[in-house]
């Protein structure tokens, strides 16, 4: 389960699967265009297999405020990621790595920790937690921290 935090970790986590989906073989919307069965036998690592042929990531997108979201959105693969796995709040951290940790992260962070259950139970063999955040600033560092903290217990 991939789990990308703050305006860093989404922009990498946007580069990460633009490379991973052209590795296998899938389109800007999830939808399988490849040539090695290869490719098929190893889709299951990263993406869940979802209605109409598509492929969809195993990711959780995370940010307190929606702008790096809706670039994120309006990007080539932004129709790859399911919508229900947006997770943003409004007010930012204002790059403060306390307001990261501790109070807007710490509000937002049950919602988030809901969908990366659902996506880790989604499964069939879990084989651990992908983390792309910043290591300074406010949600990637601060919220990113705190979500690594919280998967840990």
């Amino acid at each position: 389960v991939h789990l990308q935090t703050g305006q860093c970790g989404n922009q990498i986590g946007a580069a990460f699967w633009q490379t991973i989906s052209g590795e296998h073989g899938l389109d800007g919307s999830g939808v399988y265009n490849g040539t090695s069965d290869l490719q098929l036998e190893r889709m299951n690592v990263y993406f869940n297999e979802a209605s109409g042929n598509k492929f969809v990531p195993r990711a959780v997108l995370v940010d307190l405020e929606p702008g790096t979201m809706d670039a994120v959105r309006a990007g080539p693969f932004g129709q790859l990621f399911r919508p229900d796995n947006f997770v943003f709040g409004q007010s930012g951290a204002g790059n403060n790595w306390a307001k990261g940790h501790y109070t807007e992260g710490a509000e937002l962070v049950d919602q988030v920790l809901d969908v990366v259950r659902r996506e880790a139970e989604g499964c069939d063999c879990l084989q651990g937690f992908q983390i792309t955040h910043s290591l300074g600033g406010g949600t990637g560092a601060g919220m990113g921290t705190l979500l690594i903290s919280k998967i840990r217990e």
